[in-house]
């Protein structure tokens, strides 16, 4: 799995950072590498939930994070 991050500095210099690929993952944070770590954070976290739920199957699964 290759997911793309976007990440953007809004007017009042806070960062924007979303995986569109997975639903609800987006934050906003005050710095862009903390943005960048913790969108990554989120997503694998949304990720792990799919596989415990059946959503997604686990075997051979890796993920790599491209950002925008």
């Amino acid at each position: 799995m290759v997911f793309d991050i976007e990440i953007e500095q809004e007017e009042d210099g806070r960062w924007i950072a979303e995986v569109p690929a997975l639903s609800g993952v987006m934050l906003y944070a005050p710095t862009l590498q903390e943005a960048r770590s913790k969108v990554q954070a989120l997503a694998l976290r949304v990720i792990a939930e799919r596989i415990e739920n059946g959503e997604t199957n686990p075997e051979f699964l890796s993920v790599t994070f491209n950002a925008a």
